[in-house]
């Protein structure tokens, strides 16, 4: 009979990955990368530590939107104001000033609900618009996207 062994939070092994998100289908590409954020992708996954790695995305902005999701997927936020409901599609925004956010807002709706856990696997994720980054001093592993053509 074997015993089902738990991880505990000091044996944890954080490594650090890099993404190129150059004509890769947004689902396919936030599916895994919270797969990784998770933890899922180890054989010692335990539900209730955090033992998923950092994941470092790059060329955000060439990340691609199949069928007409450029033109008809809205996305909506608050500005706290009195009427202060705002809507902005995914093209504008991958056209815009931050198109970073669309692969963060992919990514950090894939993991659990909202709590102190999914928020330190969030914590995790570095989105990037261009080709530069800030972490090569981690030395990350570059990660590819199953299904990526």
């Amino acid at each position: 009979m074997d015993i089902t062994t738990s991880l505990k939070a000091s044996e944890t092994n954080n490594e650090w990955y890099v993404v190129d998100a150059t004509d890769v289908p947004l689902g396919r590409l936030s599916s895994q990368i919270a797969m990784v954020l998770r933890g899922k992708h180890k054989p010692n996954f335990t539900p209730h530590v955090d033992n998923g790695d950092h994941v470092v995305v790059i060329n955000a902005e060439k990340v691609r939107l199949t069928g007409h999701k450029r033109d008809n997927m809205e996305f909506h936020y608050h500005t706290g104001f009195a009427g202060g409901l705002k809507t902005i599609l995914a093209g504008a925004e991958l056209d815009g000033k931050h198109p970073e956010r669309v692969v963060e807002r992919a990514v950090k709706r894939m993991l659990p609900k909202w709590s102190a856990l999914s928020r330190k696997m969030y914590k995790k994720l570095h989105v990037y618009a261009g080709t530069e980054h800030p972490h090569t001093a981690q030395q990350p592993k570059t990660m590819t996207i199953k299904g990526a053509k």
